[in-house]
């Protein structure tokens, strides 16, 4: 596995090894000790998640309030999708900047976005597989997340805005401005 450090160090692109002949491939999709070496620290993850969506439909951008934080691996395993990491560490110099890439069950890319981020999708192809690994339960009461279009972002979904498909609850998400500060960057653990 290469981990491929993004403009913002923290977050991750991982690129597998594939083993593929004609019956078909065989890829080592998490292995602990090289991927705890890569991020720095011992990550416990304790919750898996899949979702299945149609071209245009935009998840996010959310993210989880400390105690109840969440670092994510991710990855597509049919389909291609935009993946977007936004910082959300009060006092960090990336503050409000965002890191995108492509996963797809082509690729097999991966993409990790430690705690203090928020994190979204869109799926590009007709239909998206999409495969999460956590390191903390879900809790409502903490779910937070910031308005996939705010202007200060700059973020380039690639895609038509009458494309796009939301939840409502995406749909009324704050601006980054108005989400509040959750997160404080320093010798702190985001959550």
């Amino acid at each position: 596995m290469e981990f491929v450090p993004q403009q913002i160090p923290e977050i991750l692109l991982i690129k597998p090894t594939v083993h593929g002949d004609t019956r078909g491939y065989f890829v080592e999709t998490f292995r602990q000790d090289q991927f705890e070496q890569a991020v720095g620290n011992r990550v416990n993850f304790i919750q898996d998640n899949e979702s299945r969506s149609s071209k245009g439909v935009l998840r996010g951008l959310h993210y989880q309030l400390p105690p109840y934080a969440q670092s994510k691996l991710v990855r597509v395993i049919e389909g291609h999708v935009l993946d977007v990491a936004v910082d959300v560490r009060t006092g960090s110099p990336t503050f409000g900047q965002h890191v995108t890439a492509e996963l797809s069950g082509e690729n097999k890319h991966q993409f990790w976005i430690p705690r203090g981020f928020a994190h979204g999708f869109l799926v590009l192809s007709e239909h998206a597989t999409f495969s999460y690994k956590v390191d903390n339960y879900y809790a409502p009461e903490h779910d937070r997340g910031i308005a996939y279009n705010d202007p200060t972002l700059k973020i380039n979904w690639r895609l038509p805005q009458q494309m796009l498909q939301l939840s409502e609850k995406d749909q009324n998400q704050p601006v980054l401005k108005q989400s509040g500060r959750a997160f404080i960057y320093g010798d702190k653990l985001y959550g």
